[in-house]
């Protein structure tokens, strides 16, 4: 993780050169359509400045590549590293079919443990209950960062899930410092 300032000024930079490309590419526009043209530019900007490391820069980035009108917007912002990350390929490599699949079986045959593991509950000791409801309780949680953070469905393991949740977080905070710096500014 590059020092904030760095982070800043490089998300700045891009900021910018996306919000003159999507101004300049059509004049007048509607409130809702600036809305989006500077949500998109801030969006790619911060998965920008990230170099496209990170599973959620990744994940920006190739959502934005999908609509035809964005990825000129990406490929200007981007430069040179654009056809590398807007590869679907080569972004996300958490994301291949043989990983999904075997989730997938994984899941079926746990159906069966967990149904276990119901009727050993109504029998078990307090304690025994308590873990599990905890272990579903933190289940739950998972899910829920997973759908938070961009890209966050393709990670597998707890420990890279909060890795990217961390990562996002302090580019997010950056990304809110630049702009409110620059509100004040103006």
């Amino acid at each position: 993780m590059p020092p904030p300032s760095s982070l800043k000024q490089e998300f700045l930079k891009k900021w910018m050169m996306g919000l003159h490309i999507c101004s300049s590419s059509k004049k007048n526009m509607s409130i809702l359509e600036r809305k989006k043209a500077i949500k998109l530019s801030a969006d790619i900007a911060l998965a920008s400045a990230r170099n496209g490391t990170t599973c959620w820069s990744q994940a920006i980035i190739v959502n934005a590549s999908q609509d035809d009108q964005d990825k000129i917007l990406v490929q200007h912002v981007l430069g040179r590293e654009s056809e590398r990350l807007m590869k679907k390929g080569s972004v996300l490599p958490l994301t291949s079919n043989k990983r999904i699949r075997s989730r997938k079986i994984l899941r079926r045959s746990c159906g069966s443990i967990r149904r276990r593991a119901r009727k050993t509950i109504a029998t078990s000791p307090p304690k025994v209950v308590a873990i599990s409801i905890a272990k579903k309780l933190i289940r739950k949680r998972t899910q829920l960062l997973k759908r938070l953070v961009p890209g966050g469905k393709f990670i597998m393991d707890e420990i890279s899930l909060i890795e990217e949740t961390l990562d996002y977080i302090i580019s997010l905070q950056a990304q809110v410092d630049v702009m409110r710096s620059l509100a004040n500014a103006s």
